[in-house]
């Protein structure tokens, strides 16, 4: 596995195959945001984007806490300061940090998010913005904001809503209360739950399959479910969906998907 120069001393991005592995690494924060953290996953979701060999991207996290948010300490004392590289990109891209934390402009490749331990405030909020969840047995959930005083502004009161059922995002947004991986997979928060230590492990079993599928349809795939909205009407989704469904179909992708199943070989995806 290669680490990628995009890295920062928070955020460590590395490839394996067709698949981004974007660490969070502040553990002695419990892996509160930084500038440095926020630089390297804005940085992780624009090669995403731009890089085709890449097929999707692995979230997880270093040490014991997957991520505790907003640093309340640093916010409170005044003291987090920014990087020069960090403002200087501030200027340019001014809802840097909205990309990074996947609530603006998403990569449209899957994300995969593994989570070991605690994922408070903005460490449930970036789960929103993911596609597949692997949670340890000892992981717990949260959007916390409201116990302090604060907004959940990475999207959760927008995006859970969409993803689970009303009243039990309600409770999430408004309560503010712990979230154990068993309630988080009953609700439909999660995909799955595996023994602790093994969330990346399984992640990579996951990526391993996305990366064998065709590129074009995956990418559009994942658009129709992110941007086609369950409150649109169905048949305005379906003409949405079809202008996605049309460019796939006509690809030389999808003439050799169809000839391998008929050789029953392997497809050899070329991404035209």
């Amino acid at each position: 596995m290669a680490e990628l120069d995009i890295s920062t001393k928070n955020c460590i991005v590395e490839q394996e195959g067709t698949t981004l592995i974007v660490t969070l690494n502040r553990p002695e924060a419990k892996n509160a945001f930084s500038p440095e953290m926020l630089l390297g996953m804005y940085k992780a979701w624009r090669r995403l984007d731009e890089d085709d060999e890449l097929m999707c991207a692995i979230l997880t996290a270093n040490g014991d806490t997957f991520c505790a948010g907003m640093d309340l300490k640093a916010g409170a004392e005044g003291s987090q300061r920014s990087t020069d590289e960090f403002m200087e990109l501030m200027g340019k891209v001014p809802n840097v940090h909205w990309q990074a934390l996947l609530r603006d402009n998403r990569p449209t490749k899957p994300l995969i998010l593994a989570v070991e331990g605690y994922a408070l405030a903005g460490g449930t909020e970036i789960l929103a913005g993911t596609d597949i969840r692997v949670a340890a047995e000892d992981a717990t959930f949260g959007v916390t904001e409201v116990a302090r005083g604060l907004y959940p502004m990475a999207g959760s009161s927008i995006r859970l809503p969409r993803q689970i059922p009303y009243c039990l995002a309600a409770e999430i947004v408004l309560l503010g209360r712990h979230i154990t991986a068993q309630e988080a997979l009953d609700w439909g928060l999660v995909n799955r739950i595996v023994p602790k230590g093994e969330t990346l492990a399984e992640a990579k079993k996951i990526a391993a399959q996305i990366g064998e599928t065709g590129p074009l349809a995956l990418r559009a795939i994942t658009r129709s479910l992110r941007e086609i909205q369950c409150d649109v009407p169905e048949p305005e989704a379906m003409l949405q969906s079809d202008e996605l469904a049309n460019p796939v179909f006509a690809s030389a992708d999808a003439k050799e998907g169809m000839r391998a199943f008929k050789e029953k070989r392997k497809a050899n995806f070329t991404g035209t």
